[in-house]
C-alpha cells in the first residue's frame, strides 16, 4: 500500500469547458487571494511522487504553477476519462517504472490529505483494479486511483466505442470506493458556479484550511 501512494504520479484534472462558469478556466479563480489551482496544488502535490496539469489551450497560463501541462491525447473535450487516457499514457513516456496514477480536480480546494493513501489501501486490501472516492452517497470517480496497466483498454473505450462517461468504463473492472463522508464538510466541494465560490470562501474561512 505504501509503495503504491509513494510512487503514484498525480495528475489535476483542468481540461473542462466551465460551462457552468460560463466558459473559461475556473481553476484560475481566486479563493482567499489564491488561485483555486494553488490551493488544489497544496493539498495533492504532498501527496504523489510527481504532479502534472492536464490542461487544453494555451499552457502558459498555468506556468506560475511549475508543473508540466499536459494537453488531451484525445480531440473534441471528451470529458475526465480523456483527461485519466492522457495522464496514464504521459506516464508510459514518462515515467515507465510507475504503475499508478492518481487524479484530482483543478475546482475542488478541500480535497482530502489523504486521499491518495486510503485510495492505496483500498486497492491492496481488495486487489482491485481502480478505487475512487465517495461521500455523501455519491461517487466521486474524477477523484480516483488508476494503474497503467488499463491505458490501452481505456484508448479503445474512448477512442473505438466512443464511451465518455466514467461509470460506463470502470463497470468493466473491479472498483472500490471509499467513503468519506465522516469527515467534517466534504472534501469534495468543487466549485461549478460562482455561488460556489462564495461558499468555499465562507468554508475556508470557517475551517482555517484545516479540514
Amino acid at each position: 500500500m505504501a509503495q503504491i501512494a509513494e510512487n503514484c504520479v498525480g495528475v489535476v484534472l483542468a481540461g473542462g469547458l466551465a460551462r457552468r462558469m460560463g466558459g473559461g478556466d475556473k481553476c484560475l479563480l481566486e479563493l482567499a487571494g489564491r488561485p483555486l489551482m494553488a490551493h488544489v496544488i497544496e493539498r495533492a502535490q504532498p501527496q504523489v511522487a510527481r504532479l502534472i496539469l492536464n490542461a487544453n489551450g494555451d499552457p502558459g497560463r498555468f506556468r506560475a504553477f511549475g508543473l508540466p501541462v499536459v494537453a488531451d491525447v484525445v480531440e473534441g473535450f471528451a470529458g475526465p476519462l480523456a483527461g485519466v487516457l492522457t495522464g496514464l499514457e504521459w506516464m508510459r513516456r514518462n515515467a515507465p517504472a510507475t504503475a499508478w496514477m492518481a487524479t484530482f480536480t483543478g475546482d475542488a480546494p478541500f480535497l482530502a490529505r489523504d486521499l491518495v493513501a486510503r485510495l492505496a489501501q483500498a486497492v491492496d486490501e481488495n486487489s482491485a483494479d481502480i478505487a475512487c472516492a465517495a461521500s455523501g452517497g455519491r461517487a466521486h470517480p474524477v477523484f480516483g486511483l488508476w494503474p497503467v496497466r488499463l491505458a490501452n483498454d481505456l484508448r479503445r473505450a474512448l477512442v473505438d466505442e466512443g464511451v465518455r462517461k466514467i461509470d460506463a468504463w470502470t463497470a468493466r473492472h473491479h472498483i472500490v470506493h471509499v467513503d468519506f463522508s465522516r469527515r467534517a464538510g466534504d472534501p469534495f466541494f468543487n466549485v461549478n458556479r460562482r455561488q460556489d465560490l462564495a461558499e468555499a470562501e465562507r468554508l475556508l474561512a470557517k475551517t482555517g484550511g484545516a479540514t
